[in-house]
């Protein structure tokens, strides 16, 4: 089990949390970087220089692009990819609210085909549901739940498509999970097929603000 944590609070106001993601090594398979649901409109310094210690501890830097279910016009989101490499040299790219349904994959395949074009080494998509099938071939992992404990636990069904890829393509984000259930969440998360994923104690509007549980022990 590999952690894919996105951590989206300024590093000035929460330095340890990014220090901690530099300091986890292997057990992370990637941080996403979201400087204003973004890369913003201009290089943030605090940013460039957490960005750089990941690099530096070999963490993926992946940088944030929302593509707002389809809705968001490719050429601001190819600014992003653009802005995110030049200013961040991110590693890879964190697409968001990805649309699911096959209507959606041609668009979205001429994104992904931007982004590599662009260097991203890994691209991860955040459909947040079980997409359509062919998705699969387009990215590296695939987000295929993002929302709380509860819902995880009552509702979470597999499709059978999943079974033909390995679980190190597929990631679950869970929050709202109780610390101390932590450990729980990453075996149910393994159970249900991801081999890639983050489990955070925290809530909307942000339940990304704070390190997973699951690190706060390599805390020094």
């Amino acid at each position: 089990m590999t952690l894919l944590v996105p951590l989206y609070v300024h590093p000035a106001r929460d330095p340890d949390a990014w220090r901690l993601l530099a300091a986890a090594g292997d057990r992370v398979y990637g941080v996403v970087l979201n400087a204003a649901d973004g890369p913003g409109t201009a290089p943030d310094p605090a940013f460039v220089s957490a960005a750089r210690a990941l690099r530096a501890a070999g963490t993926r830097v992946l940088g944030y692009v929302d593509l707002d279910y389809g809705v968001r016009p490719g050429s601001a989101v190819i600014r992003d990819l653009d802005r995110h490499r030049e200013w961040y040299d991110t590693d890879g790219c964190f697409f968001d609210q990805v649309p699911a349904d096959r209507s959606a994959l041609p668009g979205c395949r001429r994104l992904v085909r931007a982004a590599r074009q662009r260097g991203a080494g890994t691209v991860v998509l955040n459909h947040g549901v079980h997409p359509a099938p062919g998705y699969a071939r387009l990215a590296d992992v695939l987000v295929t739940f993002e929302g709380p404990w509860t819902v995880y636990l009552s509702s979470f069904t597999r499709p059978r498509w999943t079974a033909r890829h390995p679980p190190e393509r597929f990631c679950h984000l869970v929050y709202e999970v109780p610390p101390a259930l932590a450990a729980i969440a990453a075996r149910a998360a393994e159970e249900r097929g991801a081999a890639v994923s983050c489990a955070v104690a925290e809530s909307l509007p942000n339940p990304w603000s704070a390190p997973p549980p699951a690190l706060l022990g390599d805390m020094p």
